[in-house]
């Protein structure tokens, strides 16, 4: 049997992790000096509304060898191979860990893999390596497809308020300020494993519409699914899906999720995106 493995910045809500048999393991959000188990004791609904009156951004503890190492050791006991995609080692050292977990268990039946990715960019991942699994293929070689499809993730968003990329020192106040009030909407995107600012534009509409730009100069692949994602924003990722659904025209299969504490902290309620796999 093969096991897949993973953190909570996947942002798979839980009917999807068990339809999926994934083995999720929670991150630590904290807020001051209150600290909340991700999915656990910190639903996004909660972590939305503690974000809005914050003072100070929320921070996350990265997962600690044993964390991984205790959750994996009984698949390897009993005579699974584990293939564990985590949260992209530029944002976080939970990958670190994983590679102190595996030299632990000193099992090569231990697969691991830096996703270079988050939230739903990193579900997509999961999602395509729950398939192979299903479809009978080996630890190896989901670890290998993984790996090459990682650097042909795409994961770009529109982010509605500027108030938290300033909290989080990215943009000045005055930039903030002078933005909210042009109706500045910054779009991020995930680059080399963190997320990165990669443009601006005036309007959702426009943001739409450079978001599509963005897919036709790299089309994704229809044997892959396109992944759309939103912070407390359900109706505007629903808007942006129809947007580009309608004009890519594409026969790929579509999921979608909520964005959760880590990459919420940075992009604030408002948010709307897609990841896909590139041609």
């Amino acid at each position: 049997m093969i096991r897949i493995v993973t953190d909570s910045t996947c942002d798979l809500d839980k009917d999807t992790v068990r339809e999926l048999k994934i083995d999720l393991i929670p991150m630590t959000v904290h807020f001051g000096e209150e600290s909340f188990v991700d999915g656990v004791t910190l639903t996004k609904e909660i972590f939305y509304e503690k974000l809005s009156s914050a003072a100070k951004l929320p921070t996350t503890s990265q997962l600690n060898p044993m964390d991984i190492h205790e959750r994996v050791k009984p698949f390897l006991d009993q005579g699974d191979d584990v293939v564990a995609i985590f949260l992209s080692s530029a944002l976080s050292g939970t990958f670190q860990s994983a590679v102190i977990a595996a030299d632990m268990a000193d099992s090569d039946r231990f697969f691991l893999v830096d996703s270079e990715n988050v939230t739903f960019g990193l579900g997509l991942l999961l999602r395509i390596a729950c398939r192979m699994r299903d479809e009978g293929r080996s630890a190896e070689e989901i670890c290998e497809e993984i790996n090459s499809l990682k650097k042909r993730v795409r994961l770009i968003a529109v982010v509605d308020t500027l108030k938290y990329l300033q909290m989080g020192g990215r943009i000045s106040a005055t930039t903030a300020v002078i933005g909210n009030l042009l109706g500045i909407n910054p779009l991020v995107g995930v680059i080399e494993g963190k997320v990165e600012a990669i443009g601006k534009v005036r309007g959702k509409k426009a943001a739409y519409r450079h978001l599509l730009t963005l897919c036709e100069q790299e089309t994704p692949d229809p044997a892959y699914p396109l992944y759309f994602g939103h912070s407390r924003a359900p109706e505007t990722m629903e808007e942006l899906q129809e947007f580009i659904t309608s004009h890519l025209n594409s026969s790929a299969e579509i999921y979608s999720t909520e964005i959760g504490p880590v990459v919420g902290t940075h992009v604030g309620p408002g948010a709307a995106g897609l990841a896909y796999i590139a041609r």
